[in-house]
């Protein structure tokens, strides 16, 4: 609960990505930190490179909330025994992940791939999107050469031509797409629901479900807000995500839903199946279920 006091002024640590839109808008904008510092709660910012770190600091206690990381992520974080709570979601966003090639590559289908060296970031949700793409060619994760990399070093390998495709999301999609000459092999329509989960730990939940209600409340105001200021968003986040042009960065918003909405259990059977391919894959130590999680409700 909160405490008004502000000499037990208590501190809401944040971790969150490149990609996490609505809370990096919230950070620049002052907003949550406005509405919590009248609730005697200061903030503090961390940035990961990607979703699993983010989430391995989460489980060890050094974060009390991740911003939105992919479906994938949460199922990797319980197969490490993470005690993890659900406390919102961004609804479905397919097409803000892809599979790109170079436009002059040889590669044209899926089937392709085989035997092709990609460069993915591990347990993104675009590593789902690559072994639901490569099932459908009739083509198993260990028929390619995967390159784990951040999306930075993916990027920097698929432009010098040290991968042969590359899985990706937004905004570092449409950055490429913009800037380089490629071409999508598959998009995640029909393959993989792309969406994003915010979370904490189980007992931060238990101990500021108010905190967790201002929270999400804030961030279903940052979605509404920048689907209906584009101009505006973009102008803030451009110089963040390395300083796109204000045409790109609407184009990446344009594919991601920013609908955030409370998660419901009846609504985790895709969760499951990201679990089950990557076990089938070998790629998972054991066996997760994905409902085995705390759901926060505001």
């Amino acid at each position: 609960m909160f405490n008004a006091s502000a000499q037990a002024t208590e501190t809401l640590r944040i971790g969150y990505q490149k990609s996490s839109t609505l809370i990096t808008l919230l950070k620049q904008q002052g907003t949550l930190e406005k509405d919590l510092a009248a609730k005697g709660v200061q903030v503090s910012w961390h940035e990961f490179p990607s979703g699993l770190p983010l989430l391995e600091s989460l489980n060890i206690g050094n974060v009390d909330i991740s911003a939105d990381v992919a479906d994938t992520v949460p199922v990797f974080a319980q197969a490490a025994g993470a005690n993890l709570t659900y406390f919102a979601q961004e609804t479905a966003s397919p097409e803000a992940q892809a599979i790109v090639v170079r436009q002059d590559s040889p590669l044209q289908t899926l089937a392709d791939l085989k035997g092709k060296k990609v460069a993915v970031t591990k347990a993104a949700g675009t590593h789902y999107l690559l072994i639901a793409a490569l099932n459908k060619a009739g083509l198993t994760f260990s028929d390619i050469q995967p390159a784990y990399l951040t999306p930075a070093d993916g990027r920097a390998a698929f432009e010098n031509g040290k991968v042969d495709a590359w899985v990706t999301w937004e905004p570092f999609l449409t950055s490429v797409q913009r800037q380089l000459p490629t071409r999508v092999l598959a998009a995640g329509t029909g393959l993989a629901q792309y969406k994003r989960y915010y979370l904490t730990s189980t007992a931060y939940a238990q101990a500021h479900p108010d905190v967790l209600k201002l929270v999400f409340a804030e961030l279903q105001k940052a979605g509404q807000w920048t689907k209906a200021n584009p101009e505006q968003a973009a102008a803030i986040l451009g110089p963040l995500w390395g300083n796109l042009d204000s045409a790109t960065v609407q184009a990446a918003n344009q594919h991601r839903s920013y609908l955030v909405q409370p998660v419901q259990r009846d609504q985790l059977g895709e969760q499951q199946s990201i679990a089950n391919a990557f076990l089938a894959a070998g790629l998972l130590p054991k066996a997760v279920d994905t409902e085995a999680v705390g759901i926060w409700h505001p």
